[in-house]
C-alpha cells in the first residue's frame, strides 16, 4: 500500500506512534441496492472503499478519488451518512486515528474491479449477504441503509462496540 508523500514526511518525525489524519469512506450502492466491497491486499479482508483526505482536498473530493482509484467505479454522493473516528494499528505498526466522513454514494459509471496495488478482489453484495466484514464496516454500510437518515455519530460519551478498541488491519 502506497503511503501519500504527506504521510510519509510526518513518519519520519514520530516514527509508528499514533498521527490522528482525516479519512474518507464510501458505502457505494448499485441499482439493485448491492454494496461495493474490495478485498483488501493487506489483509485480505473485505472492507469499504475509503482513505485519506490529502492537503487542501476536500472529503467529498476525496472520496470521489478513492473509490474510483480501488474501485473503478465513478460514483455520485448522496449524502453524508457519518462521521467517527476510527484507531487503527497497520500490519507494519504504524497506528493512526482517523477522522473519517463516510459518504452514502450511487454508481454512475466505470467497471468494478481491481484498480490499484491496495485491493487483490472487487465485488457486489447483496447487503443481506455480505461476506464477513468488521464491525466498523458494519455500522457505515446500517448508516446508510435508510434514504433519509439522520448524519451518524457517537453521541457524548457514546462507546459504539466498532470504535472502542483499535483494530490491527
Amino acid at each position: 500500500m502506497a503511503v501519500s508523500p504527506y504521510v510519509a514526511r510526518l513518519r519520519a518525525h514520530v516514527g509508528r506512534d499514533l498521527l490522528l489524519l482525516p479519512g474518507v469512506s464510501a458505502v457505494v450502492r448499485d441499482d439493485a441496492g448491492r454494496v461495493l466491497l474490495a478485498r483488501r491486499a493487506d489483509n485480505g479482508r473485505w472492507s469499504l472503499p475509503a482513505g485519506q483526505i490529502d492537503p487542501g482536498e476536500q472529503p467529498a473530493d476525496a472520496v470521489l478519488r478513492e473509490v474510483y482509484e480501488e474501485t473503478g467505479v465513478h460514483v455520485r454522493i448522496e449524502r453524508v451518512a457519518g462521521v467517527a473516528t476510527h484507531r487503527v494499528v497497520y500490519p507494519n505498526g504504524d497506528a493512526c486515528e482517523y477522522l473519517n466522513v463516510w459518504f452514502r454514494c450511487r454508481a454512475v459509471g466505470g467497471e468494478p474491479g481491481v484498480n490499484d496495488d491496495e485491493s487483490t478482489e472487487v465485488a457486489w453484495f447483496d447487503p443481506a449477504d455480505l461476506p464477513e466484514i468488521d464491525e466498523w464496516a458494519r455500522l457505515r454500510i446500517d448508516t446508510t441503509l435508510r434514504e433519509e437518515a439522520p448524519v451518524w455519530h457517537a453521541g457524548p460519551g457514546e462507546r459504539h462496540p466498532a470504535l472502542g478498541r483499535p483494530d490491527a488491519l
